[in-house]
């Protein structure tokens, strides 16, 4: 048979559908397995790995490797419990080892959850998706800590490698024993066999262990923990309470000197002129370098020259007295005014992407009385309170980072890139963050500090920025217009819910910025906490136009989430009063079908009680990262002062792995999202950051703190998010209850009453 002549198209169109069948067949496939990495683990003398997440010294000390940082969220001790408890130890007895650069360490949960599908879909394509992006994050091996993802990301893997560790353990007991398997249990790290009354140490058994394979791997029912679900202490508490708690900027490496910043104070700026001679005869003044190219592809990026000195002291002295002329670039008119103006233009003439409809909204509407409102929110700052910083050294063709961060994989392959290394010449110490909130999802730090200290002939370099070179170069929440328009019907129901929303897309920047790659698709995070509400509303249709940003957009504490559950949950009050029916009797109706919500939002309103005289109560309720919160405030006010006395929060995050933490967690989020609701506020004009320290950036002081209170409704459902959640309801809970009281609508953060 004569086959036909292959065509340059006809072998591209068979190339692509073989390629298509490969895809699909790997999409099929498990991830890869994440118990062994690819390179055995740093061990002390006399340690022995029994996989890539567990060591065991002869003393019987547990080293278990967390591949996620902490920056007081308590992950440190989260995780080290799952693994404690399926390996039967006690948490006294675990030794916390940061994870090596690995793709076993992946966070597969944060890109899983990174797709905007609805919480309610339970279609087919949704698993599916879910699986092909946890396998794409497995094989790009990106360490990463955020998006509430690390007890939920670990709650299989390092829960497998402590229930495989211990059988292994029990293997090699049995076999040396001479007796069945079965008869082996384990506590408190010791092998028992009751009826020979035999006991054992893990550590005797490790070495054999590691050679061995395991006779069968089961993970305890939760009726059987001993340790999840408990309130035990943090494994961190003690080294931040006596002081001996290493962060970022407590590097000290032999011969290190320090740098002081000066960056363009514009979007877009770079340097026009400057004159190094002025200062180079200040005290402890060693050399002026200019790393702007460092920061080549990074949005929004602006020139910058460092002055590296003996002293912190001495450098931040002659960066201050350098002189600099500055070339603004075209972003020298930029302001809040004008970027709102944009986002109201691209409002009035675009519809954006619809990320959900439900219903025919154009024929609800249809002779309807509508009820419209617009919202708006802020750029905002992280405002850590550890300063950005880095310390690097560049030699003998090898680059040494300290650095406190929440992307090492990232961080460290910024300082292959610029130290001219390859990735494993690269050596990451990585210390506590001195809080994150996602600004240390960044490596723009990593990046300065390496391009300085390839100038620095070898000698280690610590970068530290002030708290105005933070405040003005930050990568900011975005800012956001959303207008909403709905009906009721005649018993009070909401008849049909149509919102759109116009901001910045900070996933694109974000992808370009610290991944050189490009963003596919809508960006989630814009409309998050919008479209995926769970409100039972016959007629929805919400959507988002992206606008594009001059200023640089991050991730920020519940990302999307900590403005659009303001827009949200304030116009459903809106829509409440305008119902005359009481506001929670109103979201009660619409949660028929969604019953962990009702019992959140029910168990938040029972613990409240009745609020104070001459107080008010504002209710919100708010899903994000897998977790549902309602929240009660009880706010006064005084000569237009907010003041806010107490917050009720009842949490559903699935199951607790301790409980404590939660509380923490809840405690810290309210007073996070409280700083924002009542101060937080960026401004531009001329192209420049207006606000520069805590003076006009502030954040909540103790005598401003609230009680906070933490009902934990339990869940036998998997672990979800606890770092992030209870952050978006706050700002809306505050602005419902001021209405409450004054009667006064307020639709802009932060909240100010005229």
């Amino acid at each position: 048979m004569k086959l036909p002549p292959l065509s340059r198209r006809r072998f591209l169109l068979s190339g692509a559908a073989v390629a298509g069948s490969l895809i699909v067949g790997w999409g099929l496939l498990p991830p890869r397995q994440r118990m062994r990495a690819g390179a055995p683990l740093p061990l002390a003398e006399g340690e022995v790995a029994l996989n890539g997440w567990i060591t065991i010294a002869p003393d019987n000390t547990v080293g278990v490797v967390i591949p996620r940082a902490e920056m007081g969220q308590g992950v440190h001790t989260a995780l080290a419990m799952l693994v404690a408890e399926e390996l039967d130890v006690p948490l006294s007895s675990v030794r916390v080892l940061q994870a090596p650069n690995d793709k076993i360490y992946a966070n597969l949960a944060v890109m899983r959850e990174s797709l905007p599908f609805h919480p309610d879909d339970d279609g087919r394509l949704k698993p599916m998706a879910q699986h092909m992006l946890g396998k794409v994050a497995r094989e790009l091996g990106i360490v990463l800590t955020g998006g509430s993802s690390s007890v939920k990301d670990a709650w299989m893997p390092m829960r497998e490698a402590g229930a495989t560790a211990r059988a292994l353990l029990v293997t090699v007991a049995a076999r040396e024993w001479k007796v069945p398997p079965e008869q082996v249990r384990t506590e408190d790290g010791y092998l028992f066999h009751d009826i020979s009354q035999r006991r054992a140490s893990y550590g005797s058994f490790a070495v054999m262990a590691a050679a061995a394979s395991p006779h069968e791997v089961k993970l305890k029912e939760p009726h059987a923990f001993r340790l999840i679900g408990k309130g035990v202490h943090r494994l961190d508490s003690a080294a931040k309470s006596n002081g001996s708690a290493q962060f970022g900027i407590d590097a000290r490496p032999e011969g290190m000197v320090y740098a002081a910043l000066r960056m363009a104070p514009m979007f877009g700026g770079t340097i026009a002129g400057i004159n190094p001679s002025e200062i180079l005869d200040m005290p402890g003044v060693l050399s002026v370098i200019d790393f702007t190219n460092a920061l080549e592809g990074q949005t929004g990026a602006r020139g910058g020259v460092a002055v590296v000195a003996r002293s912190y002291w001495q450098a931040k002295q002659a960066a201050a007295a350098l002189p600099i002329r500055w070339e603004p670039g075209e972003h020298w008119n930029l302001s809040t005014d004008s970027i709102f103006s944009e986002f109201a233009e691209a409002l009035d003439g675009d519809d954006g992407h619809a990320f959900h409809q439900v219903g025919d909204v154009e024929e609800a509407s249809k002779g309807a009385m509508p009820i419209t409102a617009e919202y708006r929110a802020p750029f905002l700052a992280h405002a850590t309170m550890e300063p950005v910083n880095c310390t690097a050294q560049v030699k003998d063709g090898k680059v040494r980072l300290w650095l406190g961060t929440q992307v090492p994989s990232m961080a460290i392959d910024t300082a292959a890139k610029v130290g001219g290394v390859k990735a494993e010449h690269v050596e990451l110490h990585e210390c506590l963050l001195g809080g994150g909130f996602g600004r240390r999802l960044e490596v723009d730090m990593v990046a300065q500090a390496v391009a300085i200290a390839r100038e620095c002939q070898g000698r280690p370099v610590q970068v530290i920025w002030t708290r105005e070179d933070d405040m003005t170069h930050d990568v900011y929440r975005p800012a956001a217009l959303a207008r909403f328009t709905a009906s009721l019907d005649v018993a009070g129901n909401i008849l049909y819910w149509d919102n759109r929303a116009a901001s910045g897309a900070l996933t694109p920047q974000f992808m370009r910025r610290n991944l050189g790659m490009p963003a596919a698709g809508p960006d989630k995070t814009t409309a998050e906490g919008l479209y995926d509400m769970p409100y039972e509303i016959p007629n929805q249709r919400i959507s988002h136009v992206a606008v594009e940003s001059a200023v640089p957009l991050g991730n920020w504490r519940s990302v999307g989430h900590s403005h659009n559950a303001f827009f949200k949950e304030s116009f459903i009050d809106e829509l409440a009063h305008a119902a005359n029916r009481d506001p929670v009797a109103f979201r009660r109706s619409m949660l028929l079908r969604h019953p962990r919500h009702l019992t959140v939002l029910n168990s938040a309103i029972a613990r409240a009680g009745k609020p104070g005289k001459g107080r008010a109560h504002g209710v919100a309720l708010h899903e994000s990262f897998g977790t549902i919160v309602a929240q009660v405030a009880e706010v006064s006010v005084e000569a237009k002062e907010i003041r806010v006395h107490k917050v009720v929060c009842a949490i559903d995050c699935g199951l607790v792995v301790n409980p404590n933490i939660v509380a923490q967690q809840i405690e810290s989020s309210v007073i996070f999202g409280l700083s924002a609701a009542l101060g937080g506020e960026i401004t531009i004009k001329d192209g420049k950051v207006q606000q520069s320290n805590f003076g006009d950036y502030p954040v909540l002081r103790m005598n401003q703190a609230p009680h906070v209170e933490t009902v934990v409704v339990l869940s036998a459902e998997p672990p979800e998010g606890v770092g992030e959640p209870a952050v978006p309801p706050v700002a809306p809970a505050v602005a419902n209850a001021i209405f409450n009281l004054t009667g006064q609508r307020l639709r802009s953060l932060p909240l100010r009453l005229t």
